[in-house]
Parts: C-alpha cells; sequence; structure tokens
C-alpha cells in the first residue's frame, strides 16, 4: 500500500469513527437539558432519573469526542505536513477558536456533573445549555475549516505562495454556512433518532416503559424536527456546490454529458466504462431546477472537465444516493412521529416501537455517505483548485503500519464505548 493510500485511508477510518463521537456528544446534552427543565417545573422524578443518566452518557461521548478529536489533529500535521504549512496559518483560527469551545464545554461540563445541590437549581440548569451550545460551535468551527479546504478563500495564490492572509475570512469562506447548517441538521437527525431507537427497544421489551417513553419523545423530537428541515438545507447545500463544484455534482448525479434539462437519477448502477447509469428512475428537468433553480438550465457533465480532475463518481454517485434515501426516509418517519403524537392508539401496538428501532442506525449511516460525498468528491485536491492531495502527503514511509495501529485503537474505543452505554442502560433499568 502506498502512502497516499495509507493515508487516506486512515485519515478516513479516524474521521468515520470520531464524527459519531462528536455528533452524540454535541447533540446530547440538549436532550438532557430539556430533560432537567421538565424535572425543574415538574418536579416529575422519572425525569430526573433520565437527566442524571443522560448526563452520564454525555460524559462519556466527550471524553471519547476528545480523545478521537485529538488523534485528528495529530493526524493533520503527521499525515499531510504540506497542507499544514501553507494551511495552517490561514484556517488557524478556527481550530483554534474551536480548542476555546472545547474548555468551555468542559468547564461546564464539570459544573453540571458535579453541581447537583450544590449550584442554584437555575443556574446548574444554564450550564447544561452551555454544554450543548459550545459543543455545537466546536462542531460548527471545524466545518468551517473543511469549508474553507472545499472553497478556499482570505489569501491571495501568487507563483506558488500564499499571500496576503486575512484569517476571518478564510474562515468565513463561500461554504462554511451551507455545510455547517447541514452537518448540524444532520447531527441532530442521526442522534435524535438513534437515542429514540435505544428507548423505543426499551419500550418494546416493556421495561421502565413510563421513563423510556419520556425519553423517546425527548430524542425523537429533535430528530424528527431536524429530518423535516434537513431536506431545505440539501438544497441549499445542491445549489452552492452548482456554483462552487460542477465537477462533485456531476460526480453526485453520475452525469457524464453537459446538457440542458436534466434528469435527477434516483438509484442507478454506474458503470464507469460505457459512461452510462442503468437500473435508475429519472424525473426529468429535475437536476436542473436543483442546481440552478430551472428545469431548463444547463448542467456540465463530467465530460467537460480533465480526466485527472474527476473523483470516483461509483463511490460518490452511491454514497450520494444512500444519504438523500435515507435523509427521505427519515423526513418521512419524522412526519409520522408527529402525527403520531395525536393518534394515541399506534403507540399502543409493538409494530409503532419496531419502526423506530429500525430507523435507529440510519442516520448514522446518512451522515457517514455524507462526508465520504464532501471528502471522495473534493478529490483529487486537498485545497480546492490550490493543492492535490497527493502533493501533501508526508513522504516519510511506513504509514500503513501506522493505519493498522489506528484500526486498532478506534476499534477497541468504540467496543469500549458500547460496553459502557449497554452498562449504563441496565443500570437505568435496575433503578426502582
Amino acid at each position: 500500500m502506498e502512502n497516499l493510500d495509507a493515508a487516506r485511508l486512515q485519515m478516513a477510518f479516524t474521521l468515520i469513527f470520531h464524527i459519531v463521537f462528536a455528533c452524540i456528544g454535541m447533540v446530547m446534552p440538549f436532550f438532557m437539558v430539556v430533560s432537567h427543565y421538565k424535572w425543574l417545573t415538574t418536579k416529575d422524578k422519572v425525569y430526573l432519573i433520565l437527566t442524571k443518566s443522560w448526563q452520564k452518557g454525555v460524559a462519556i461521548f466527550f471524553v471519547t469526542g476528545a480523545v478521537s478529536g485529538t488523534a485528528l489533529s495529530f493526524e493533520l500535521g503527521l499525515l499531510w505536513p504540506e497542507f499544514m504549512k501553507h494551511a495552517g496559518p490561514i484556517i488557524g483560527m478556527p481550530f483554534s477558536l474551536e480548542g476555546a469551545a472545547f474548555f468551555v464545554e468542559a468547564i461546564a461540563l464539570g459544573f453540571y456533573l458535579y453541581g447537583w445541590d450544590k449550584l442554584p437549581e437555575k443556574f446548574h440548569w444554564c450550564t447544561g445549555i452551555i454544554i450543548g451550545i459550545s459543543g455545537v460551535a466546536s462542531g460548527i468551527l471545524v466545518v468551517a475549516a473543511n469549508g474553507w479546504m472545499n472553497s478556499p478563500s482570505g489569501f491571495d495564490y501568487i507563483d506558488g505562495k500564499f499571500l496576503n492572509i486575512d484569517p476571518v475570512q478564510a474562515m468565513l469562506n463561500p461554504a462554511w454556512f451551507t455545510q455547517a447548517l447541514h452537518m448540524t441538521l444532520a447531527a441532530f437527525t442521526a442522534t435524535g433518532f438513534a437515542v429514540a431507537g435505544v428507548h423505543a427497544y426499551q419500550i418494546y421489551k416493556k421495561r421502565k416503559i413510563e421513563l423510556h417513553t419520556k425519553a423517546f419523545r425527548i430524542a425523537l423530537t429533535f430528530g424528527a424536527i431536524a429530518a423535516i428541515l434537513q431536506p431545505i438545507s440539501g438544497d441549499i447545500s445542491a445549489k452552492d456546490i452548482a456554483e462552487r463544484q460542477p465537477v462533485k455534482l456531476a460526480a453526485m448525479e453520475a452525469h457524464y454529458n453537459t446538457q440542458e434539462r436534466v434528469p435527477l437519477y434516483i438509484g442507478g448502477i454506474v458503470n464507469t466504462d460505457t459512461q452510462e447509469v442503468s437500473h435508475k428512475i429519472e424525473i426529468p428537468g429535475m437536476l436542473s431546477f436543483l442546481a440552478f433553480g430551472d428545469f431548463d438550465a444547463e448542467v456540465k457533465g463530467l465530460n467537460d472537465f480533465p480526466d485527472d480532475e474527476i473523483p470516483n463518481v461509483a463511490i460518490v454517485h452511491y454514497a450520494f444516493q444512500t444519504m438523500v434515501g435515507i435523509g427521505g426516509l427519515l423526513m418521512i418517519a419524522g412526519l409520522f412521529y408527529l402525527v403520531s403524537i395525536k393518534k394515541k392508539k399506534w403507540q399502543t401496538v409493538k409494530w409503532y416501537w419496531l419502526v423506530f428501532v429500525f430507523l435507529a442506525p440510519l442516520g448514522f449511516v446518512a451522515l457517514e455517505a455524507g462526508w465520504i460525498v464532501t471528502e471522495v468528491g473534493r478529490q483529487p485536491w486537498i485545497i480546492h483548485k490550490i493543492m492535490r492531495t497527493k502533493d501533501a502527503v508526508t513522504p516519510m514511509p511506513g504509514i500503513v503500519f501506522s493505519f493498522y495501529m489506528y484500526v486498532v485503537v478506534y476499534i477497541s474505543l468504540s467496543i469500549a464505548v458500547t460496553w459502557l452505554m449497554t452498562r449504563q442502560i441496565k443500570v437505568l433499568n435496575a433503578q426502582k
């Protein structure tokens, strides 16, 4: 395995795990805060038990997110030194601010965990809000740095040199808002459905039904609303990508020939040799409309771009179809849940809870697929149109051994987290 392949695999592997830990750690504090608020206003002890249980989950994912995120920070320098040499001074601001947000989150978490019966109730509750806000801020700042890689700004690139650096403009690059919005909604959708699915399974098994029902409603309310809003974010992102990265848009749809009134493909098997997509459903003019707001608009095809600037079309297309397909399913499930709030009879049958048990992991599958679209779709660039990925990788040999080491570490970390969370659920069910 060559250095470039090993480095890309290592980065991809660690991101796949970290993004799950980070999103759960970012979103769960809001569930905890809502439950805590209900305890303060109703004095229903079930909410107190639920809040203290969720706070342990928040602590677990805060730690694992910190560990996996720190490893990623080291990887940027170790695997991509040429990238960091030039990009570091430009996108150092969002990373520095992310570090500050992380410390605020850590301090607030300390107050929250150890503040029971020691701090004024309202102040104690407010520290929980700070945990959630600072966690979301950390995620947005990291995504802003990634947005810069897709839409580099805040510098002049002259004769291979990065001059006249403006870190504020770099942080507020043209891609940061669309990516941050899409990612934040995805995090709430994935975490909301995942947590709701865990509690739905407990209800299905008739364990602590009152407690798990309350937990299910809190988590899924967040997840359902985010899932319903996600298509709006997706439309904004599609129009942004069509303008800035037309080759990525073409790869997402496996669209090879430039033409007007381009159909949107649903599903499909890509044949890169014949440049055809079979077994797909076509919606006439829809890609033109989604990209430019005009059913008759022209959309550039892959054949309009140099061969060495085209990403892996099959991977990008399948990942995009997976993301959109699951996103649509979760949006329907979100609407179904909101309707079921009034149709309480549905909640008395087992299939209702099994639906959400089945949906539990799908949000994170869509989340991972979305990141594959973002990262693979940008290739061969690590900084779009400025620096190629192959030119940024470390020249030092033996990266493949580092990759194998990270595989072992992250799998071990995942097993530990799974064991801790399983034990926490058992402890919760055992409480009287």
